[in-house]
């Protein structure tokens, strides 16, 4: 299992489009991943999963990849770090 947290640095925090993009580099992969905040934990396949964790702009979170293919390296600087303005 690879395990490693994160600071969400979208000044908006995460909101539909980059946890859009979250998921769809997430589902590249057939192993679990999963994002915890606080005493959640869910699957980083999940729009509306990811969602209920209201994560906001310096908060930080954890997220455990495990699996035949897991990421690895290759999965967190894919991750979305700024959105353009809408």
């Amino acid at each position: 299992m690879i395990t490693k947290t994160i600071t969400v640095e979208i000044p908006a925090g995460l909101e539909v489009r980059p946890v859009a993009v979250l998921v769809q580099v997430a589902n590249q992969y057939s192993s679990s991943i999963y994002v915890e905040s606080g005493n959640k934990k869910v699957n980083a396949k999940s729009i509306m999963g990811l969602m209920t964790l209201g994560l906001r702009a310096g908060e930080s979170v954890t997220v455990h990849a495990s699996g035949a293919h897991s990421p690895g390296g290759t999965f967190f600087p894919a991750l979305p770090r700024r959105t353009a303005p809408c």
